[in-house]
């Protein structure tokens, strides 16, 4: 005969629980992130004005002037002459009396009614002929050049429109940034603090008895500490 069944009752216990309590650090986490997205300028044409009348002088031209080479480009005329050498000549042959005196004489006669008259023959002297003097070119000159110097002014440079940027903007799309890590620190231990309860009712055993055999069931009392 079977004087009972096994059952299942619920309970709560009546406390507090103490502890558990996180104690940790702050923990920093790093990375890098490029921004996707584009970047556009505005700009506004601007000039630079050069000027030789204002201003302080920015730019002088540096450098330096080679020394020139100079050669014969043409050859120069020549003419060819005959260099004469000078001789005395007889140029006139003079008459004159015998008494007379003339210049290398030459004595002559004449007959005249039976007169016989001697005259003296003379000459004059020159040269055979008669040159001018004629400067030739004999030979080529030697030629030299000076070190040429450079002088120059300096100015003010003047440029064409230049693209300045004035403003940016820029235009790019939102994304998430996720990180991941483990917190550093520690967890209190846990503590439960109750009250004891008493928990009564009606138990029934569980088993089973021999058909002789009598029970009585008596309520039982569980304390729980």
């Amino acid at each position: 005969m079977s004087i009972g069944t096994a059952g299942t009752n619920n309970y709560t216990p009546a406390g507090t629980i103490t502890g558990g309590a996180f104690s940790g650090s702050a923990s920093t986490f790093s990375g890098t992130y490029t921004p996707e997205g584009s970047v556009s300028l505005t700009t506004s044409n601007k000039t630079a004005t050069v000027s030789t009348t204002s201003g302080a002088v920015t730019y002088t031209p540096g450098g330096t002037v080679s020394t020139p080479t100079i050669s014969v480009k043409t050859a120069g005329t020549t003419a060819t002459i005959k260099n004469p050498t000078s001789v005395t000549v007889a140029k006139t042959v003079a008459a004159a009396a015998p008494t007379s005196t003339v210049s290398n004489e030459v004595t002559y006669y004449s007959v005249s009614n039976e007169n016989l008259t001697l005259y003296k023959l003379g000459y004059t002297t020159g040269a055979s002929i008669t040159t001018t003097n004629v400067t030739v070119k004999t030979g080529d000159a030697a030629y030299q050049s000076n070190q040429p110097s450079f002088s120059g002014t300096g100015v003010r440079l003047i440029t064409a429109n230049i693209a300045v940027p004035t403003s940016a903007s820029f235009s790019g799309t939102e994304k998430a940034v996720s990180t991941a890590g483990t917190p550093k620190g520690s967890v209190s231990s846990i503590g439960f603090s109750g009250t004891p309860v008493t928990i009564s009712g009606t138990v029934t055993p569980h088993g089973s008895v021999s058909s002789t055999a009598t029970t009585t069931n008596t309520n039982a009392t569980v304390t729980l500490e």
